[in-house]
């Protein structure tokens, strides 16, 4: 049979047309008028767009952001093994909070917590640990420990709880300032001098009194690297308690070092085999090898973790205890940590963290041959894999927050700052040697940076202002959103 068909007629091919002029649409991101209007920035927009137009705006815009890559300023890793994303990837969805419906993926952090309790020699029979989101919030809990056991002594004694105070170097992280200030904690500073960047430990016992809930030392400064005395502040210290009757603990803050001392420098005592450390943080997203955001609480006996802070839930469907300032996160950082203990072990950590301190070397070796810098940090092992230096040359017009400014230019972050109280004249460029910062990229790093030191040499005093006053001007409208609050602290923060 043949099927007779009508001709379609002009009228209605211009209705047709009429309609399909009216619908927007089009199957490449930049033939839609999504290209050709503002994207939605602080309202919610009524109606949809396409998924791939959205994920395609954004991936524009964050092409802007500098490359983690060449981020020489941050101790937080930028690589992690393929198998390792794959992991984090199939378990975004779970929520690390609810042990009843993911009983593996807590048992995964019961596991990390006894592998670093070992590693920092705590004993096994007697310590306890909590994954958090990074060392601040672990720092925020040992912080809150070490109060709570302070006022429950001095409560039984019927002595006054008005006053506690923590004592610390003037270049901890920000978030001790944070912790004190949240918990109402008064500051007792060592401040730092040219000779020592680092904790002074008779000066930091000095100021012990019986309203001290605890001692912070520092395994890694942020500013230069350096690992506090922590076995002597413990000696000092333990004499100190003895003849007062006291019991002032010690906070090792291993956010950096946690993970490089062990491999690195196995012989340096700082750990749990020191009597008055009680608990230490670290970050498994610095030298942990995973990335943002995880850490990590160790406490060396159960009693130093006061049984009132922790609470008991049961509507997630089983009764379990919690220690956290938040409650819901995702398992992923966790198993990622999980994979890279057992990935690496004890052998792939040591080879890591001693090439990272060989290419630190090296760099600070090379740096010193161009006789432009003078290098503020340790070597060989006795610190954390970062090379802190500053400009040699006193009468040049222009100093290390220009050079880190111009070698901007060749993709390059490195962070200029200056140094805690008391010592803030004292400006300094840092370069984090983390995995992925190889030796011919540290080859290309220093070639770019002595270009940059060439262009600043020949540009005159003038030049140097104009471009420093431009930076201002376009810092001041790029943060408009934020001058409302003004930054409160006593010193340099951003150098994390």
């Amino acid at each position: 049979m043949v099927y007779l068909s009508n001709i379609v007629s002009d009228t209605q091919l211009d209705k047709e047309k009429d309609e399909h002029s009216k619908q927007v649409f089009s199957t490449s991101v930049y033939g839609s008028r999504w290209t050709t209007e503002p994207i939605p920035k602080y309202s919610l927009p009524d109606n949809e767009m396409p998924s791939h137009v959205a994920y395609k705006l954004i991936k524009d815009d964050l092409q802007l952001d500098g490359n983690p890559v060449l981020n020489l300023a941050s101790f937080v890793t930028t690589y992690m093994e393929d198998e390792a994303e794959k992991l984090m990837k199939e378990n975004l969805s779970k929520n690390f909070i609810d042990y009843e419906e993911y009983p593996v993926s807590v048992e995964l952090q019961n596991r990390c917590v006894s592998i670093i309790a070992r590693l920092f020699n705590a004993p096994m029979d007697e310590s306890i640990g909590v994954s958090t989101i990074g060392s601040s919030e672990a720092i925020m809990l040992a912080v809150l420990s070490m109060k709570r056991l302070w006022k429950n002594k001095r409560i039984a004694e019927g002595k006054p709880v008005d006053k506690p105070n923590l004592v610390m170097a003037a270049s901890v992280q920000v978030c001790w300032e944070k912790a004190t200030r949240y918990f109402e904690i008064e500051e007792k500073f060592v401040y730092l001098t040219e000779d020592t960047y680092i904790l002074h430990p008779e000066k930091a016992v000095e100021l012990v009194d019986e309203n001290t809930i605890g001692v912070c030392v520092l395994l890694g400064s942020t500013y230069t690297g350096h690992y506090e005395d922590v076995k002597s502040v413990n000696d000092l210290l333990l004499a100190k308690n003895q003849k007062n009757g006291w019991d002032v603990p010690i906070h090792v803050d291993a956010a950096a070092g946690g993970f490089v001392a062990p491999f690195v420098n196995p012989d340096l005592v700082w750990d749990f085999r020191l009597e008055l450390v009680r608990s230490i943080n670290v970050s498994g997203h610095k030298y942990g090898l995973c990335y943002p955001g995880v850490g990590w609480a160790i406490w060396k006996s159960r009693k130093y973790l006061p049984e009132e802070l922790i609470f008991n839930v049961n509507y997630l469907g089983s009764d379990q205890a919690t220690f956290t300032l938040n409650f819901s996160k995702g398992a992923a950082n966790v198993i990622a940590q999980y994979y890279v203990l057992i990935r690496l072990g004890r052998q792939g950590f040591t080879s890591i963290m001693k090439n990272l301190m060989n290419i630190a070397d090296y760099l600070s070796v090379r740096l010193e041959a161009t006789n432009k810098f003078t290098i503020l940090s340790d070597r060989n092992g006795n610190g954390l894999p970062l090379v802190a230096f500053k400009l040699k040359a006193k009468n040049i017009h222009y100093d290390e927050f220009d050079v880190a400014q111009r070698i901007r230019e060749h993709q390059w972050i490195v962070p200029a700052y200056t140094m805690a109280p008391n010592i803030q004249h004292v400006k300094l460029l840092r370069v984090v040697v983390r995995e992925d910062f190889s030796r011919e990229r540290c080859d290309i790093f220093i070639t770019d940076l002595m270009h940059t030191i060439d262009f600043l040499d020949k540009l005159d005093k003038n030049s140097i202002y104009a471009k420093r006053t431009a930076i201002e001007n376009w810092k001041t409208l790029k943060n408009v959103s934020i001058l409302a609050f003004k930054n409160q602290s006593h010193k340099t923060n951003g150098v994390c």
